[in-house]
């Protein structure tokens, strides 16, 4: 299989092993071969983020379950001063392949692999331009402006909203996306639906300034609703969860939509959530470390970028919103990923990954 064909995975909830080690049952003793060690380091959202972080550790563990000679750890950071150190321990560790998860993490990762230009690192969610670096980044946009188009679609009040957990590329371009698909809905059905949170023009709006803290996520999305927004997509991490959770209690008062992970197979919130804007990591995560254990060189150009065309990007499934989407939005909403995929739609955002 070539690394540009994923396939959506749910998010995994994991809790963290002792040391940031993987679990005992993930030690597979296997052949007396040479173990192919990959390391993760997450950011500071942490290995249960049911996001980006959980999604990237299920591809390790899928990496493993291919190939039993391969070894997979992570390490949490508790903060954006771990990010080095934890990189740097495992580099004197002398893992195979060394992994850092999220946009945050870039400038870090880049510093210390021009420290050591043979060892192999790759990065979800960030390109830093150095050969020994394999990105791989998501244009999610592209499933974000569906996730827009259907929550125009679908909102009773006339009002949507979005906010961030902070003001970077991984996080905006979702933004964009949700934006613009209002505004193709407004254009092609003439309506006026407003879209709170966030301004793709000055590329200013709401964020929780956190990654992790529910109650901050909370506390933005009040504010949403008290504005009339009857569908929110939070792109803040587990601080979304704080979003989703009160949604779930509201009793239909509004919904949401989830990102990264299928939000029905990673939260507790799936009544609350009618779809998700899934960015397929697992599956880029898998391909790359199954590679590189078979000694194949990651090319940092042009890495991966996932899109909906090659479906590293795309929507969940509506689950418990299925009876409710009604069937002509939904043709709608797929005849849109077929226009996208075309280029007869095109998407566009500011933090839009290089192809």
């Amino acid at each position: 299989m070539r690394i540009a064909s994923i396939v959506a995975v749910g998010g995994l909830a994991l809790t963290a092993a002792a040391c940031g080690e993987a679990p005992k049952d993930d030690n597979n003793a296997g052949s007396g071969a040479k173990k192919f060690s990959a390391c993760m380091v997450t950011d500071v959202g942490g290995i249960d983020d049911k996001s980006f972080n959980t999604s990237a550790w299920k591809g390790l563990q899928e990496a493993k379950a291919a190939n039993d000679n391969i070894d997979i750890k992570f390490v949490a950071s508790k903060a954006e001063a771990d990010y080095e150190p934890n990189l740097t321990q495992y580099v004197n560790q002398k893992c195979n392949f060394i992994l850092a998860v999220g946009g945050l993490m870039g400038n870090a990762t880049s510093k210390i692999a021009k420290a050591n230009p043979n060892q192999e690192f790759g990065i979800v969610d960030a390109n830093t331009g150095d050969a020994n670096v394999y990105p791989m980044q998501f244009d999610t946009a592209q499933a974000a402006f569906q996730a827009g188009y259907l929550a125009a679609g679908m909102s009773k009040s006339g009002i949507v909203g979005t906010y961030g957990g902070l003001p970077i590329p991984p996080v905006t371009i979702f933004m964009d996306g949700f934006v613009d698909g209002v505004t193709y809905y407004n254009t092609t059905k003439k309506k006026s639906v407003k879209a709170l949170g966030w301004n793709k023009e000055t590329q200013k709006g709401s964020f929780t300034n956190d990654f992790a803290k529910q109650d901050e996520g909370k506390k933005v999305s009040d504010a949403l609703v008290a504005q009339g927004a009857d569908i929110i997509m939070p792109v803040a991490g587990g601080s979304g969860l704080g979003t989703t959770a009160a949604a779930k209690a509201s009793g239909g008062k509004y919904s949401t939509i989830w990102v990264d992970v299928d939000g029905c197979e990673s939260t507790p919130d799936c009544s609350a959530i009618v779809t998700t804007v899934v960015k397929n990591i697992p599956d880029a995560v898998k391909e790359a470390v199954v590679k590189a254990a078979a000694g194949d060189k990651l090319p940092a150009t042009p890495g991966f970028v996932g899109t909906l065309a090659n479906n590293g990007v795309s929507i969940a499934p509506y689950h418990d919103f299925d009876s409710k989407v009604p069937a002509e939005l939904k043709a709608e909403v797929d005849k849109i990923k077929a226009d996208i995929a075309a280029g007869t739609i095109t998407v566009t955002s500011k933090a839009q990954p290089t192809k």
